[in-house]
């Protein structure tokens, strides 16, 4: 009930640990200047492992305004399931990606008068993904591209989750996640920052704690399923 993916993954145990706490997914994040980056060969190194211990979870790479191109070699190279576009991609390149990948647009917090900052038409931006998510959603930052703990527009992110199965990013931890499904109703959610002893390394305290939390409100929200 409910998906949850665990972003950031940049080492094995990290990995192993993730998926012991029950999550859907394991994100890479393959931008170089992020402070989660990890390497190609890192990254396939670990999706080996994940393949012959734990053949369903989900690997999936997160790309910033790479070339067609270079996102399906490497979702070939590191054998990754999904690849999350998660730069300024336009709805071309979306759509070109089509069934392999998901956008993830970020939403600044409402200005004061209520009127929602720079929204994007979240129909263009479609995935075709059979049993994923067909968008994602994150925090606005001028500099970053997730990562940044900040919290994306929930009101907003609930309208999409309606017409979406909307993967839910930004400023979750432990402690709001459970807020953050009743108000939104997500297909799923995605944590990173919040679940960190530090960028790049997870929390095993907080990861459990995450991903049992998620559940329960899951289950709560969806009693009867979808």
């Amino acid at each position: 009930m409910g998906f949850v993916k665990i972003c950031g993954i940049t080492g094995l145990e990290d990995a192993q640990m993730a998926i012991a706490a029950g999550a859907d997914a394991l994100g890479f994040v393959l931008y170089p200047k992020s402070p989660r980056f990890i390497s190609p060969e890192q990254a396939a190194a670990i999706a080996t492992v994940v393949r012959r211990e734990a053949p369903h979870i989900r690997l999936v790479g997160v790309f910033v305004n790479e070339p067609i191109s270079r996102v399906r070699w490497l979702m070939a190279r590191i054998g990754l399931d999904w690849a999350q576009l998660h730069g300024e991609e336009t709805p071309e390149i979306v759509a070109a990606l089509a069934d392999r990948a998901y956008k993830v647009l970020r939403l600044r917090i409402r200005s004061s008068d209520g009127i929602p900052v720079d929204l994007p038409d979240p129909e263009r931006y479609r995935s075709q993904l059979p049993d994923g998510p067909t968008l994602g959603v994150d925090a606005w930052h001028p500099t970053a591209y997730g990562g940044t703990g900040q919290r994306a527009d929930w009101a907003v992110a609930a309208a999409w989750a309606r017409t979406h199965r909307l993967l839910l990013g930004g400023g979750l931890t432990p402690e709001n996640v459970a807020d953050a499904i009743v108000q939104v109703c997500p297909w799923g959610v995605d944590v990173s920052s919040g679940v960190e002893q530090e960028p790049g390394r997870k929390d095993p305290e907080k990861v459990w704690a995450f991903v049992a939390r998620a559940r329960k409100a899951f289950q709560e929200v969806f009693p009867g399923g979808r």
